[in-house]
């Protein structure tokens, strides 16, 4: 029996009964940015109107922030969504050090600095959390460095002591496994309510990585008020999903994207990524609740109201890779209480919040099985039937753009490769490609969109007013191929080999070429000696966590393997305890020699959807890559990270494109209106706010994602009188 809480609102559509106009609160909470993307719903959405269609191509820049943590040698990124709390922006560098300036100035008014030895693992940042002082106990900022969340006092930059253990608590602590041999960060803020901070992690996505629950933590202690098991136990609900034993030992179904909630109804809203490890599920035959799972949770409590999987027994890294948006639509007469989740695959799922009711038609559609050995693929999966995908949804020969060039694909890192090898269309006719959910293969398989979406991190934007959504998407082909490991001796293998080739190459590529951002290991020994790249493995590097799951042997013989000290003639493995039938062979972009990808055009798009009726306003490319010099192709679209922001005034602001340029758009017709050229990519969703009575709008410049070089600035424009 659900509580009385939540049968009221579902009695109401019931009868007929319509929302308030404005069921969100007063204005003020559309004019600040107090929130991860700018209120609890998600909506990215300001009210303020001062910059709008007519006068948006005079903004100037008001002022720039060097924020610092930059490393040379080293490529890092900035995401964050900063905060405005009391006339003050809150952000984090590239290093993950957390920084308040003037918000009308970029002053530096403090700088609070981690205490996390050697700069190791400490994950990247997306956003903060605020919550405003209850009279009795201080406002206190939430930021996650490495596996620690700390409570720091906004008003002296200080952690706060008597949260937690002198300011912090461990993320790692919590999840029923030995905390020492677990690696867990947060990259993305989680969601307050009342007294309790709801919050999320990242995980490793291997073999005998960290389970995702959730946890509610006390906003004052940093006590734990209550869990939600992703990977349910004996007895909770989704328990038969699994295999019996699989919630000791399997990771993942974590919620690394971020979440909204619904305040006025105590539910918080929480997407749910992938179970590990990804591209092979022998060891978790079933569906797999709770991953890849929209959760409907009661805020409160942590009791389960609803849920809606996504993807059964994912086998394509088919993460939900973004907060999901609240918002009403009008059907039939009535304002109904939705929620809207993107997905990397570019579908939009909507619900009605309150009872989990699909408000376009979802079909199960049968898929072939999996031919790895001991896997068992799905059946079914779900698919919206309306609205229409906002990304292409299969590769076919006549989408092939330049189908007689050189084919590179990023496992392929010869030039000789390259320049001798197969053109695209012999390259594609080598791999299966026949749309979503075809079970990765030992030959290649496409995936398309790519692992990275369709839809990102960065998240769409709402309008509450009219319930238009407003999504970026990328489109871009990988391909994954499959590789068998030897456990037995027979084919060579060496236990080094095997281990890079389980942990290693998922992120770093088949050949451990290095994949964009992520750097190569082929020649990690003319950077690090062994001891060095052990210390890495078992505790993680900057964005890199650490794998700490790892014994020592298995440690020293990766690190071994990696820097050149292991011989496979010295080091045959008779039988080895990996238990892993398989790993990642291939895992990349599929471009052509001149590193475009190899579909037409647009590769990056932003689209307007309105979510009542499921159709689409516009659609235009986003971006545009310079050295295409296509005449047919005006406007290319890149590929993005990072959301808009839509305000009042009917302007659309993103960055996020390989360009490295901010830009805006016109809200009704996607027309641009206004760009300016970044001293590196603004792969981070902007922020909008008001300050000294003026509205300014800011973008941090963080590069360092699609072979964008990195950087430190924070970069704020307004309307110079």
């Amino acid at each position: 029996m659900k509580p009385l809480k939540y049968l009221l609102p579902v009695m109401a559509l019931v009868l007929g009964s319509c929302q308030d106009d404005n069921p969100r609160g007063s204005e003020s909470q559309f004019t600040t940015w107090q929130h991860y993307l700018g209120d609890p719903e998600r909506t990215h959405f300001s009210n303020l109107d001062e910059i709008d269609t007519l006068n948006v191509k005079n903004l100037k820049l008001a002022w720039t922030y060097s924020s610092g943590g930059l490393q040379e040698g080293r490529t890092s990124q900035i995401q964050t969504n900063p905060l405005i709390v009391d006339g003050m922006l809150l952000g984090v560098n590239a290093a993950v050090e957390l920084f308040a300036v003037d918000a009308a100035t970029g002053r530096e008014v403090w700088k609070f600095l981690p205490n996390v030895k050697d700069n190791s693992g400490l994950g990247l940042s997306r956003g903060l959390s605020y919550w405003p002082s209850d009279g009795e106990h201080p406002s206190r900022i939430f930021f996650s460095s490495g596996s620690k969340l700390y409570a720091v006092n906004p008003d002296d930059g200080k952690a706060i002591s008597s949260f937690g253990i002198g300011g912090s608590i461990d993320l790692r602590e919590g999840l029923g496994r030995d905390p020492m041999r677990l690696s867990v960060v947060s990259n993305t803020p989680g969601a307050i309510y009342n007294n309790l901070l709801i919050q999320g992690t990242r995980v490793g996505e291997g073999p005998g990585s960290s389970p995702g629950h959730i946890r509610a933590y006390n906003v004052v202690t940093g006590e734990i008020a209550w869990t939600f098991h992703t990977i349910p136990q004996p007895s909770e609900y989704g328990y038969d999903t699994w295999p019996k034993e699989a919630y000791k030992t399997v990771g993942g179904a974590n919620s690394w994207a971020g979440m909204a909630i619904d305040l006025e109804r105590g539910i918080v809203y929480i997407p749910t990524g992938s179970a590990a490890f990804d591209w092979y599920g022998g060891d978790r035959i079933g569906s797999n609740l709770f991953a890849n799972s929209l959760l409907a949770l009661d805020a409160e409590t942590g009791e389960r109201l609803w849920h809606f999987q996504m993807v059964h027994h994912d086998l394509w890294d088919r993460d939900l890779p973004a907060p999901p948006n609240l918002l009403e639509v009008q059907r039939d007469g009535k304002t109904i209480p939705a929620v809207a989740q993107i997905t990397k695959s570019g579908h939009v799922f909507v619900f009605n919040r309150l009872t989990g009711e699909p408000l376009f038609p979802i079909e199960e559609k049968a898929y072939p099985p999996s031919t790895l050995m001991g896997d068992e693929a799905f059946a079914t999966q779900p698919l919206p039937t309306k609205p229409k995908p906002f990304a292409r949804q299969i590769l076919r020969e006549t989408d092939l753009y330049d189908p007689n060039r050189k084919a590179f694909v990023d496992d392929l890192v010869d030039k000789k490769i390259q320049e001798n090898g197969p053109t695209v269309l012999e390259k594609f006719r080598t791999v299966t490609s026949l749309g979503q959910f075809i079970p990765i293969d030992t030959t290649g398989v496409m995936l398309y969109p790519g692992a990275d979406g369709g839809a990102e991190w960065g998240g769409a934007a709402l309008d509450p007013r009219d319930g238009v959504l407003y999504v970026n998407s990328n489109e871009m082909a990988w391909i994954v191929k499959m590789k068998a490991i030897s456990n037995d001796g027979e084919n060579g293998g060496s236990l080094g080999e095997s281990l890079a080739q389980i942990h290693c190459a998922r992120c770093h590529g088949g050949n451990l070429q290095g994949l964009g951002a992520i750097p190569e290991l082929q020649n990690v020994k003319m950077r690090m000696d062994s001891d060095s790249v052990a210390s890495v493995i078992k505790n993680g590097k900057g964005a890199m966590p650490g794998m700490p799951n790892l014994d020592d042997n298995e440690i020293a013989a990766l690190s071994a393997y990696l820097t050149g000290l292991e011989k496979a003639k010295d080091h045959r493995v008779e039988k080895t305890d990996l238990d892993v039938p398989y790993a990642v062979a291939g895992f990349g972009r599929f471009k052509d020699n001149r590193g475009f990808p190899v579909v037409k055009p647009p590769w990056g798009t932003l689209n307007a959807l309105d979510l009542n009726t499921g159709e689409y306003l516009w659609q235009v490319p986003l971006g545009h890559e310079e050295k295409l010099n296509d005449p047919n192709i005006p406007v290319s679209g890149t590929e993005n990270y990072g959301g808009p922001v839509i305000t009042t005034g009917g302007v659309l602001f993103i960055a996020a494109t390989k360009d490295e340029k901010i830009r805006a758009f016109n809200m009704k017709s996607g027309e641009q209106l206004w760009e300016d050229q970044l001293p590196s990519g603004g792969y981070a969703t902007p922020a909008t706010y008001q300050a000294d009575g003026k509205q300014y709008l800011v973008i941090a410049c963080g590069g360092g994602k699609m072979g964008t070089p990195s950087g430190d600035e924070y970069r704020a424009y307004f309307l110079d009188d």
